[in-house]
């Protein structure tokens, strides 16, 4: 049978518009009528700007019945999570704190990236407050639900772009990752999930979660993810921080395979204890790597087991930074566990703090060298499937994403790709990661794999 037509790649949707067998407007209004009839029960939305939307579709059409497109995703559906500026649109971050009555003048560089190749925006996806846990509900906009189950988390802090993205509620998300907040949502969504290298895709307004902070796409597929990455790492004057433009086309070079590479298979980072069926499917993906012709060996990368002291120290320290400047009536606010963990942050001293961010240079350091053996790492998503809502349960409280948040700390490239699904029917992921740079190498990876998995099953909720 035809794939739905809002299951429909950003690529096959350019390939529409360009044959003119589809218009902008036509996906767009598909997409906002299903974004009607889902999001009450996903909370993926938290604000939708659905006249907006059609504004820009309508002009996206005009454009390509000129022959003109404006960019590489004119006339695409895209979501922005609600921690990144968008002019016309508050951003509240999940909070109760922030003054939604004020003006919302500017983009954020993702955002204006995306308006210059003729996105159409459709609204902001719903991130625990202030991005600050690995599953998504908040005081302020509920709990966002798993298209897969609805009584389980998308993951967080990006959950309402993964449920999105997953239920078909837009082919397109940007989303950030401070720890993981973009793979831990694609790994437990069942969909694809980019961290880029630190600084690839410029940030401005600085973000609270500092150097750990990246800005990346999640898609249903390695080609659109990589699609998304080309237009978000356009440079932008206001971030002094990110790296030097590439120039690259991130979808250039995805089918050549990973025949001859070396690729390092760490089954748990001897961080983590790793549940059986995740296991199990991990491996799996790791033996079709293999058959792919890639030469697969089991290590465990040297020393990087001091980064989860060191993230968890890092994070209190930030938790306090948000209390500051914070009038103490407005403390109430907050989430329960947001609060306890910048309380408790306070405690934090600076030589603690100075101490975390030198094991953070050691470890990537320490990373760098092991890449000089390898040119990939292949690990699980996550450890256990993804938890019941709303909140994080006893076992993953009070813990670093031990998985996840390491890439954040060394800077490196990491995407996440669907692999199985658990007796439960809920997705499994595979981590591929590289050094520094490497993203187009990850990616390529990421879409080997993908093409020799073959399609991957919709949730149960948009079957």
């Amino acid at each position: 049978m035809p794939e739905p037509l809002d299951f429909w790649s950003a690529g096959q949707l350019l390939h529409a518009y360009r044959t003119k067998t589809l218009s902008p407007v036509e996906a767009t209004r598909s997409t906002l009528s299903r974004i009607d009839a889902l999001n009450g029960a996903l909370n993926a939305y938290c604000r939708l700007d659905a006249e907006g939307a059609l504004e820009a579709a309508r002009a996206s059409e005009a454009r390509w019945g000129r022959g003109e497109p404006k960019g590489l995703l004119d006339g695409v559906p895209v979501s922005i999570k609600d921690v990144l500026l968008t002019r016309g649109m508050a951003t509240l971050h999940g909070s109760r704190t922030v003054n939604a009555d004020q003006a919302w003048g500017d983009d954020a560089p993702a955002v204006a990236r995306l308006r210059e190749h003729g996105a159409v925006i459709l609204g902001k996806t719903a991130t625990p407050e202030l991005g600050h846990k690995f599953v998504t509900d908040s005081p302020l906009t509920g709990i966002t639900r798993n298209p897969w189950n609805l009584e389980r988390s998308p993951g967080g802090s990006s959950g309402g772009a993964a449920a999105a993205v997953a239920a078909g509620l837009g082919p397109l998300a940007v989303g950030t990752d401070g720890g993981g907040s973009i793979r831990i949502p694609a790994t437990w969504s069942g969909i694809v999930g980019h961290k880029p290298t630190a600084g690839r895709v410029p940030i401005w307004p600085p973000s609270r979660w500092g150097a750990l902070s990246h800005v990346g796409p999640l898609a249903r597929s390695v080609e659109d993810a990589a699609l998304l990455l080309t237009v978000l790492a356009r440079p932008d004057p206001r971030d002094p921080a990110a790296l030097p433009p590439d120039g690259r086309d991130y979808r250039v070079g995805l089918e050549d395979g990973v025949a001859g590479l070396r690729i390092a298979h760490s089954p748990d980072l001897g961080l983590a204890e790793v549940e059986p069926e995740i296991a199990a499917a991990v491996e799996g993906a790791v033996r079709t790597l293999e058959r792919l012709g890639a030469r697969v060996t089991t290590i465990e990368p040297p020393g990087i087991e001091a980064i989860v002291p060191a993230h968890r120290t890092c994070y209190m320290a930030i938790f306090a930074q948000f209390l500051e400047g914070l009038p103490p009536a407005q403390h109430d606010l907050l989430d329960p566990y947001l609060r306890a963990g910048a309380e408790a942050g306070r405690s934090v001293t600076a030589a603690a703090y100075h101490a975390a961010l030198m094991t953070r240079q050691t470890i990537a350091a320490r990373m760098e060298a092991f890449y000089a053996d390898h040119d990939l790492l292949v690990l699980p998503g996550f450890h256990v499937p993804p938890p019941p809502v709303p909140g994080l349960p006893d076992g993953l409280r009070g813990k670093a994403p031990a998985l996840t948040c390491w890439a954040n700390h060394t800077g490196q490239p990491v995407a996440s790709v669907p692999c199985g699904l658990t007796r439960d029917g809920l997705p499994i992921g595979l981590q591929i990661a590289g050094p520094r740079f490497a993203d187009p190498l990850v990616l390529r990876a990421a879409r080997a794999y993908e093409a020799a998995r073959g399609p991957f099953p919709r949730p149960s909720l948009v079957r």
